[in-house]
């Protein structure tokens, strides 16, 4: 009898995570390099020097990097849906009309 080994994937069941991006936040950082680019596209067929457009894309790139890195960061992986979803609570219920509480 042969004895067999198998692998045993430790990942199963985690999110994912890379380079310290979690989850939804890997997906961000991709939408926003492709919206990037497409504003580097736009602004050098306009006409504006290449050097120009290469800087401001870079710093917008740079800036929407931290702006995700601290994101992932502060919220984690379901913390920003969590967030957002504390926001839509009411502060407070008004009701003006006793006929829902009476039973008719």
């Amino acid at each position: 009898m042969t004895n067999s080994v198998y692998q045993i994937n430790k990942g199963i069941n985690q999110s994912i995570e890379f380079k310290g991006l979690k989850a939804q936040y890997i997906w961000y950082l991709g939408g926003g390099v492709v919206v990037l680019m497409i504003v580097f596209a736009v602004l050098y067929i306009i006409g504006l020097p290449s050097l120009m457009c290469v800087c401001f894309v870079g710093s917008a790139g740079a800036f929407l990097v931290f702006k995700i890195y601290r994101l992932s960061s502060r919220y984690g992986e379901y913390g920003m849906m969590k967030a957002i979803a504390g926001k839509q609570i009411p502060n407070c219920v008004k009701v003006f009309s006793r006929g829902i509480f009476i039973k008719i």
